[in-house]
């Protein structure tokens, strides 16, 4: 697939179907993630990939709670604060973020090193250096994730979620975690969430803003 065809293919899915990701696969998806640039050159990311729904289920246990605790907040009262296509992408991907983590039977959860540990608590802004690497590899994830056919989608952690992760991995001291990643093949009826267009002429600014 050519580069540009990649780029215009990624989409977040949040529908998988039963088609599961060869270990095979998966491997030459997961390598991209060290061509990305890093902080140091010193690519310290670590993956742990949890595959059967009884582990996934574990691992995730503390997003059902925390979802419902926003769909509490309400709906009603995004709508008001929304842009039209933000809030119909919010009420697609909310009541699926435990779902979407499971049906695809393989969760990646991407670990990096943080120098100034912890994360939330920066000595400085170039301390982040650590957390950007993390995010440019998920990005070469996601897109050789497109290239090869597979569809993924991703829940930033909130709350308790990312210590919970990381205690019942067993992450050594020192290591964050950046998200749930779930990487399958797209269920045919798949929902595809609309795109804002944005012509990129009206976002470069010469010299000046």
């Amino acid at each position: 697939m050519e580069f540009y065809e990649v780029l215009n293919k990624r989409r977040t899915i949040r529908d998988f179907s039963n088609k599961e990701v060869s270990d095979e696969v998966l491997k030459k998806v997961l390598d991209a993630a060290f061509k990305a640039p890093t902080n140091d050159h010193l690519r310290q990311l670590e993956f742990v990939v949890i595959r059967g729904q009884e582990n996934i289920s574990r691992i995730i246990s503390p997003v059902s709670e925390n979802t419902r605790k926003i769909q509490q907040a309400g709906l009603e009262a995004a709508e008001g604060v929304m842009d039209g296509d933000e809030y119909a992408m919010f009420v697609d991907a909310l009541p699926k973020q435990k779902r979407m983590l499971m049906q695809s039977n393989c969760l990646i959860l991407p670990f990096f090193r943080q120098k100034d540990y912890p994360l939330c608590q920066p000595a400085d802004q170039s301390s982040l250096n650590y957390f950007a690497s993390v995010w440019a590899s998920v990005e070469n994830i996601l897109l050789a994730a497109t290239a090869e056919g597979l569809a993924c989608t991703f829940r930033i952690p909130i709350g308790n979620e990312p210590e919970y992760v990381k205690q019942v991995v067993g992450a050594p001291e020192g290591y964050e975690f950046a998200c749930f990643l779930a990487i399958g093949y797209a269920a045919p009826d798949a929902h595809i969430p609309k795109q804002k267009v944005i012509n990129v002429e009206d976002r470069i600014h010469r010299n000046v803003w």
